[in-house]
């Protein structure tokens, strides 16, 4: 796991302990709401760590095709061969 990968995991964490401990102080408040949708927000940095960073880059560059975008960016860590996209191919 890279060190970017780990920053963004710990944001993720502290994101979550920050809106339980919020949650805690908030007791039986409206003010809980935002504070759940925090705790929502860290779940998936904690999970998926810099991929989800990557996934807001390339949606703010605004690619139309995220989800090839972050494939060939693994497949190009990875140093595998990436599968064409174009028509199929006829034998």
């Amino acid at each position: 796991m890279s060190r970017r990968d780990m920053q963004w995991r710990a944001a993720g964490a502290a994101l979550l302990v920050a809106s339980c401990g919020m949650g805690f102080l908030l007791d039986g408040s409206v003010l809980l709401l935002p504070v759940l949708a925090l705790a929502l927000c860290a779940l998936p940095l904690i999970v998926h760590g810099k991929r989800v960073g990557q996934m807001l880059r390339a949606e703010r560059r605004g690619h139309s095709h995220t989800t090839g975008v972050v494939h060939a960016a693994r497949v190009r860590r990875r140093g595998e061969k990436a599968p064409s996209t174009g028509a199929s191919r006829r034998t």
